[in-house]
């Protein structure tokens, strides 16, 4: 729980820093970078709910083969399992071996690794392979959200973070259902979705800029054309002697991540379980009420990028309101009063998560902003895997899922009155 997390270090003057060096990014060659890197951070969501449809019939044809129960919903999960572990390395090799360079090579082994269960006849070989997804989707979410704090700074950069959720979002909902079409076919049709990032590789390989640190933090920022090989870095000074990882502010901050995703996730995992305990039994339905809070988490997004202070401003608030859906949702009588306490939360979640991140990423220089990145990532990664686990713990206990979303509701209420409170004490030092 948040009673932990030490106290956030304030942003305001990394803020007022990227305010001062901030250069809006325009033209032609930005539409199809940022296009680029949208793509490439919408993969993980492909390789997380694309064969969520076709589980019951991939069970069904290996139904002789031992611990087929568990092997088969592993094929699903082991990618973000991969992702969280190996993304804080992931981070490491960006920052020595290259952003660009390591996102191509990543994004072509993401069609090889992700469509081998195409060929492939055993349960075992095809559960590995979803293990090495998740190593490729490691990378290619380390290096996309690491180049988006390369190319733009400030309030460009806030947006573009914030666009990442609503793609995520948008993507996960389009995926689901590309995945049901296609299993329809079979249960392997879907995987051949994954050959799309061969169109992805080439395309980022000839047009995304290889970004650089500059010196300059004032002077403007020279806007790349598409065909550039490198790009300046905005608000990346030169490196001071010495300089250490920022390991303690940082670690603040992915303790909270993890706990952010438990609260956001949470609802996208259980919102079909609850209202079957509702005796809504209707796909069509489920699909509504989950399509509502998925749009809640778009608009979540939409409204951070029209926040002005920084994000452990409103923090707190945010926290708040993933409670307060909680809550409803936990005393709700009926299933239209808990499809509201979904997109109550989700609308939260969706300011929350590119706060978080804009927080993070806020605390890096240059040199450190894959390594920082990839350690944020797998927090925010472990928080998603590890979702289900907390909610069954506490159904466990508890005797119901409504009780144990109410735990969760007292948990997010102490972590926004913790922020709260934190926040509170360091306005002497900044104001000071």
């Amino acid at each position: 729980m948040p009673a932990p997390v030490p106290p956030l270090s304030s942003p305001p003057l990394a803020a007022a820093d990227d305010a001062l060096s901030e250069q809006p990014v325009s033209g032609a060659g930005h539409r199809l970078r940022i296009t680029l890197l949208m793509a490439g951070s919408c993969l993980p969501i492909l390789g997380a709910v694309l064969i969520a449809p076709v589980l019951p019939r991939m069970r069904d044809h290996f139904a002789g083969t031992p611990g087929v129960e568990a092997l088969v919903p592993m094929a699903l999960t082991i990618p973000a399992l991969s992702l969280a572990l190996l993304a804080p390395f992931a981070g490491i090799v960006v920052d020595r071996l290259g952003r660009k360079r390591l996102l191509v090579i990543a994004t072509a082994l993401y069609a090889v690794v992700g469509t081998a269960p195409l060929w492939l006849d055993s349960l075992g070989a095809i559960v590995a392979s979803r293990a090495l997804v998740g190593v490729v989707e490691a990378a290619i979410m380390t290096c996309c959200t690491t180049l988006i704090g390369d190319y733009y700074s400030g309030r460009q950069r806030d947006r573009y973070l914030a666009m990442q959720t609503m793609c995520a979002s948008i993507s996960a909902t389009a995926f689901f259902v590309l995945g049901g079409a296609a299993g329809s076919a079979g249960w392997r049709t879907p995987f051949w979705a994954y050959a799309v990032s061969l169109l992805l590789a080439p395309a980022m390989a000839a047009f995304l800029p290889r970004p650089r640190p500059t010196g300059n933090t004032t002077a403007p920022s020279p806007v790349a054309p598409a065909d550039t090989t490198a790009v300046p870095s905005p608000a990346a000074p030169p490196e001071p002697a010495g300089r250490s990882f920022p390991w303690r502010p940082l670690a603040g901050t992915c303790a909270l991540t993890v706990f952010g995703a438990v609260l956001f996730y949470t609802v996208q995992v259980e919102m079909a379980f609850l209202l079957d305990d509702m005796g809504v039994t209707d796909p069509g339905m489920i699909g509504l009420a989950i399509a509502a809070s998925s749009l809640a988490t778009v608009i979540g997004a939409v409204v951070f990028t029209r926040l002005g202070r920084t994000p452990d401003a409103w923090l707190p608030a945010v926290f708040a309101l993933c409670a307060l859906g909680f809550a409803v949702i936990w005393l709700a009588p009926g299933p239209v009063v808990l499809t509201v306490g979904a997109m109550i939360n989700c609308f939260g979640g969706g300011i929350m998560l590119p706060s978080l991140l804009t927080l993070a990423l806020s605390k890096l220089d240059y040199a450190d902003r894959g390594r920082g990145t990839g350690l944020w990532t797998g927090s925010f990664f472990i928080g998603q895997f590890i979702c289900p686990l907390v909610v069954l713990a506490l159904t466990s206990a508890l005797g119901s899922l409504t009780g144990a979303l109410g735990v969760l509701a007292l948990a997010g209420s102490v972590g926004a009155v913790a922020l709260g409170l934190a926040g509170r004490r360091r306005v002497p030092l900044t104001a000071g």
